[in-house]
């Protein structure tokens, strides 16, 4: 056992310090990257956020909202669509906006290659886990990377610069950074296994630079602020789930109580997801999820706006005329929250 005592930060540990700027609006401000992928050789040209491949969130409708957007976002498909819905989605709307979500069990590397096999054409491809930290895990992005050498890798998820470092080496193009600060993840209550996000994002985007690799702040953003501070801490790409969740992109029946109206949203571990997905939470596990209901919000398109429009101010403030500049022109301020989570608010 040891303790490691340095200081690790939140999203709510900090704030951006403005600075004088010759930016004198924010439509000047430039929130797009352009990227090329270390392995597959493939470019990225948008905005890098990512809607995560979550039930209610990685859907078919949203990716299409996102294509209607027109800001080059990109949807991680949630992995229990059936082949045929996938066919006739790639078939209609193309690759661009989409990556193709899969985990480690078997039936999903078959199904991706019958997709594949059958003319599917998925450029970009999320290997999704809950612990990224298993050699079999390592081993199974290897296999894909050799068996699909010309396909985008986003894979995940991890907190520390050694493993995005092994994954990277492995083949990943795009490294998922982030365990347990999701809203509807309860890995932290469950295991006592986690990360402060800001400090994840800050020490792995260090370690995936250095080896010309990507990441993507996977988790904690609840408002626009904490996306500009992911990308302000390094982060390439950031992906979103209870920010995009509740719309009419949902893909689920509007709950009624109260004369209000709500959908559900829920962690992919949680028994919810387990229970629709899996026939129940097997015997060897906990749930690591929970399953809450959120204010029905409308389309997304309102969303999208204000996510983009705080970004855009937040550069306009630091002087960043360019997202990929944003993390030069960025300084975190420590605030009080911190201590005073440790010590009370007397």
């Amino acid at each position: 056992m040891r303790i490691e005592e340095s200081v690790k930060l939140d999203f709510k540990d900090v704030l951006i310090r403005p600075k004088r700027s010759t930016l004198d609006s924010r439509k000047n401000v430039d929130i797009s990257r352009e990227f090329t992928f270390k392995w597959s050789k493939k470019t990225f040209a948008g905005v890098p956020i990512i809607a995560a491949n979550m039930d209610g969130v990685g859907t078919f409708a949203m990716a299409k909202a996102f294509i209607e957007d027109g800001n080059g976002l990109s949807v991680a498909l949630h992995k229990h669509y059936p082949l045929k819905d996938l066919q006739g989605f790639y078939k209609e709307n193309g690759h661009e906006s989409v990556w193709y979500s899969i985990g480690m069990v078997k039936a999903d590397e078959e199904k991706l290659d019958e997709f594949i096999k059958k003319g599917g054409k998925p450029d970009k491809l999320c290997i999704d886990v809950a612990n990224g930290y298993s050699e079999h895990f390592v081993g199974f992005v290897k296999k894909i990377r050799e068996k699909y050498p010309q396909k985008t890798i986003m894979a995940g998820n991890v907190v520390t610069g050694e493993m995005v470092e092994e994954l990277i080496l492995a083949g990943v193009d795009v490294v998922k950074v982030g365990i347990g600060p999701g809203s509807v993840c309860t890995t932290r209550r469950m295991t006592g296994v986690g990360y402060p996000q800001l400090s994840a994002i800050i020490e792995c985007a260090d370690a995936a630079h250095g080896l010309g690799g990507l990441i993507c702040a996977d988790g904690g953003c609840t408002v626009p602020g904490d996306v500009a501070k992911a990308f302000g801490a390094g982060a390439d790409f950031v992906m979103l789930g209870g920010m995009l969740a509740g719309h009419d992109q949902s893909e689920q029946e509007v709950i009624e109580e109260g004369g209000k109206q709500y959908l559900q949203f829920y962690g992919m571990s949680s028994s919810t997801a387990m229970n629709k997905h899996k026939g129940g939470v097997a015997e060897y596990r906990a749930s690591e999820g929970k399953t809450v209901r959120i204010p029905y919000r409308g389309s997304v398109h309102g969303a999208l706006q204000d996510i983009l429009g705080g970004l855009r101010s937040t550069c306009t403030y630091v002087g960043a005329r360019r997202l990929k500049n944003l993390s030069k022109c960025t300084t975190f301020i420590r605030v009080s929250q911190q201590l005073n989570t440790v010590f009370g608010d007397n």
